[in-house]
């Protein structure tokens, strides 16, 4: 039994000022071959993957073609979409024959020439395999779903929580491949898009309408002949020509119950359209003075428009400007990348007092820099840190600068630890001594719950800034909700 496995997955931000390109995805890991199967184990879908076919009485052959994750960020250069496209054909004509193809992608990249990164990867795989070899993937729950993924897919199975747990989403698609491998399932797929959008606030599935909708997809697939039910509220800074929210059906061939549970299941999702738009955030100036005057710490400030795990910068300054202004006296925490900061900052070294104007040079439209003196409290020449389920991150240089009670955290790049501890641990701070921490991000709390005693969600302008009305909206379908009035819609 052969398998091959590909991984080439990126989450687009089509407002973000950041191009993405080769360098993205080596940035956040790009392995070819055998080096997958090395890293990988226990990270993301593959490493999901990898776990369950590890268990399968008969072993299979894993032939591990191409891993590359670029994470969040702009829009994907047409150079880079032809050089992974291209490694992956590759990789799959010199593996033939195959009895499968296992597939981790995001399902919401755009690229300079291709609006759907994920259907045009997919369309290129059957073109080498055929019809008749499965090919199952494993996507991101905020995956736009489109026609030819669909068409091109036999299986297409989402995240089922919020913090995400890509490795069990792997485990989910493996098991049901190997069961189609042994002829014990025929998946029947079934699917509705609906003509609606909703900002970030609710997207956690432990709360809200967000639980109520995922618990009906994990409820019907206790159902019998149900194989799995896939909610995919896309993410909302995706401006394409087939954005909009959808669900995806698998049963086991039962096309007629697929169908069935898919507009109910949609149905149920604008059924709740005005509880996912409710919103809790909290203004700038005011979520700093809450998290100042808190009894105790550590309270999390989330900058919502400046998700770097939604594909913003990370060099928003709104929080920051907040702090000043108020001169906040308990030690807080910011991110900030800054490429000619950190530059500055180590060249000027440990101890030295540098004066410089401090982030908004990549997004110029929400964000503008602030000129700050701070001293030079610590300086990192790098770091490569294996933060387990996500895989290796190489920090590079950082720098630590301190103005007064704020200590701010320079990146010369995005990074995944940029909503990490290990961030400020490895500059020589104690979580456990900071009042408040900024967070880039507008969902992944976790990696903080050890010291967690608060949580505000900041109403901060950016690229992946809540008010979605805010953006000049150029290709999605029309209408849309709330864009458009839309009141009547029905999932026949």
């Amino acid at each position: 039994m052969r398998i091959a496995l590909a991984e080439v997955a990126q989450e687009t931000d089509s407002f973000s000022p950041l191009i993405a390109d080769c360098s993205d995805f080596e940035a956040y890991g790009l392995y070819f071959g055998e080096e997958i199967l090395e890293r990988m184990r226990g990270v993301g879908p593959i490493g999901g993957f990898l776990e369950v076919a590890a268990e399968q009485p008969e072993p299979a052959t894993l032939l591990p073609i191409v891993r590359a994750w670029g994470s969040a960020g702009g829009t994907i250069t047409a150079e880079t979409l032809d050089f992974l496209t291209e490694r992956l054909v590759t990789g799959l004509r010199q593996s033939l024959p195959l009895d499968a193809v296992f597939l981790s992608l995001h399902g919401a990249a755009a690229s300079a020439k291709e609006d759907d990164v994920e259907g045009h990867v997919l369309q290129a795989v059957r073109e080498v395999v055929g019809r008749e070899v499965p090919v199952v993937v494993a996507f991101d729950h905020h995956a736009n779903i489109t026609r030819r993924m669909v068409e091109c897919a036999d299986l297409l199975v989402g995240h089922e929580t919020q913090p995400h747990d890509p490795p069990a989403t792997g485990r989910k698609v493996a098991r049901l491949l190997f069961r189609m491998l042994r002829g014990e399932i025929r998946p029947a797929v079934r699917w509705r898009k609906i003509p609606m959008i909703t900002p970030q606030d609710q997207f956690l599935t432990s709360a809200g309408p967000m639980k109520e909708w995922f618990d009906l997809a994990r409820q019907m697939e206790t159902r019998r002949g149900v194989l799995d039910v896939s909610p995919y509220p896309m993410q909302p800074w995706l401006d394409v020509a087939e954005g909009g929210w959808s669900v995806i059906v698998h049963t086991d061939n039962d096309a007629a119950l697929a169908d069935s549970l898919a507009a109910e299941i949609a149905d149920k999702a604008w059924s709740l359209r005005e509880e996912f738009w409710r919103s809790e955030r909290v203004a700038p100036a005011e979520a700093v003075r809450q998290a100042d005057a808190a009894e105790r710490g550590l309270v999390i400030l989330s900058d919502t428009g400046d998700s770097v795990y939604g594909g913003a910068p990370g060099d928003s300054t709104c929080i920051l400007k907040a702090m000043l202004e108020q001169g906040v006296s308990s030690l807080a925490l910011v991110p900030m990348v800054d490429l000619e900061a950190l530059s500055l900052a180590i060249t000027a070294g440990v101890g030295a007092e540098i004066t410089v104007d401090l982030g908004g040079k990549l997004d110029h439209v929400f964000s503008q820099p602030v000129r700050i003196t701070g001293k030079v409290a610590a300086v990192s020449q790098g770091l490569v840190v294996d933060l387990l389920d996500r895989g290796i991150c190489d920090l590079q240089r950082t720098a630590l600068l301190a103005v007064g009670s704020i200590h701010i955290a320079l990146l010369g790049h995005r990074s995944f630890a940029i909503n990490h501890p290990v961030l400020y641990t490895h500059l020589g701070l104690d979580i456990a001594d900071a009042k408040m921490v900024v967070v880039k991000t507008a969902s992944n709390f976790q990696f903080f719950s050890r010291w967690r005693s608060g949580l505000i969600r900041v109403d901060s302008p950016g690229t992946t800034q809540s008010d979605l009305t805010a953006f000049d909206w150029k290709r999605i379908p029309r209408p849309t909700y709330p864009l458009d009035p839309l009141t009547d819609w029905r999932a026949n």
